[in-house]
């Protein structure tokens, strides 16, 4: 929740250059326009449509999302600005997509302005171009944006004041442990702790399903006063895919689990950000759960933002793989605590 003013800030600032015709692809280093098409989803309950209470949320309004860029899909991570409307998020293949969510009274309508550019290394060239991708979690902190990349176990820093998407990636620095998570089940959720809450300052980065030796989720601290690894109880095959915090000092950890015969379920636990330590082993109840009776896919992206009425709203984002048989589905709820 943090950062997004001056994110807005560094996209009306920047001085672009003309944006070159629209490639299918990532395929150039400046940001380009690209036009998203959105159909609603009146209800969130396929077997009962006037459903809207599920757990602790409350469905507010989704959007089908589809677009003739070939790059666009795979979504990720997805952060927002204070007001629930200017977005940054990141793709699977290495990519950033910036834009604005158009509403119509609480219900989404649209997405506007969006631009797709591709992620920068510190060579100035995409990373795709060194082999990085699976760009999975993303963090914000005042114009400093964090990117996870979970198939090498990388964590890229990026200065939005300085040239916003076009900024280069630094690597950061990260513990033995988060570069030895097994492949293609590494760094999924990056949050970064503000100054107003315990742990202020640390980055905390969660693997998807780097088990410790008892079976549960390895998680790590890094920077901050009290630096370390921790994990998360595993139950009921549930692995992470993001993870968000709240002004309360809860942090949301949205999970998702898939098997052939049960299908893919999702769920959002809460727990304390008080009690994350170097060490600890923590656990919180389950605060929402859906599966394939419900309009999801495989949702690996969670952000929140307040309204003007007060209310906390959660915002979901599904990657579809690029696959035909799945959607990319932007969901939201309002938390009824």
């Amino acid at each position: 929740m943090t950062g997004m003013p001056v994110i807005a800030a560094a996209q009306t600032a920047v001085q672009r250059p003309p944006k070159p015709a629209v490639p299918d692809e990532f395929s150039v280093t400046t940001p380009v326009s690209i036009e998203v098409n959105a159909r609603p989803l009146p209800s969130f309950d396929t077997r009962d449509r006037s459903r809207v209470r599920f757990g602790e949320l409350e469905y507010r309004s989704g959007l089908i999302l589809t677009s003739r860029f070939r790059g666009f899909g795979g979504l990720s991570g997805l952060r927002l600005d204070a007001k629930g409307e200017r977005f940054i998020a990141i793709s699977d293949k290495g990519g950033w997509f910036t834009g604005r969510i158009v509403y119509k009274g609480r219900e989404m309508t649209g997405l506007d302005d969006v631009e797709a550019s591709p992620i920068l290394g510190p060579d100035g060239k995409p990373i795709t171009s060194r082999g990085w991708f699976d760009t999975e979690a993303l963090a914000l902190d005042g114009s400093l944006a964090y990117v996870g990349l979970e198939r090498v176990n990388h964590v890229l820093r990026f200065d939005f004041a300085k040239g916003f998407t076009r900024a280069l990636g630094e690597v950061v620095p990260l513990p033995p442990a988060a570069r030895k998570l097994p492949y293609n089940k590494g760094i999924e959720a990056l949050v970064v702790v503000p100054k107003s809450l315990p742990l202020a300052g640390t980055l905390i980065a969660i693997s998807e399903r780097g088990l410790d030796a008892q079976g549960n989720i390895i998680g790590f601290l890094i920077g901050g006063r009290s630096p370390g690894q921790f994990s998360i109880r595993r139950t009921d095959n549930f692995d992470i895919s993001d993870a968000v915090l709240l002004p309360s000092g809860s942090l949301l950890l949205l999970e998702r689990k898939f098997s052939w015969l049960g299908g893919v379920g999702i769920r959002i636990r809460r727990v304390a950000l008080a009690s994350l330590a170097p060490g600890a082993v923590i656990d919180g109840p389950s605060i929402f759960e859906a599966d394939l009776g419900n309009e999801i896919d495989n949702m690996e992206g969670i952000d929140a933002h307040v309204t003007p009425e007060g209310d906390t709203v959660l915002t979901l984002v599904s990657d579809d793989n690029f696959s035909l048989i799945q959607r990319n589905l932007l969901l939201q709820f309002t938390l009824v605590e």
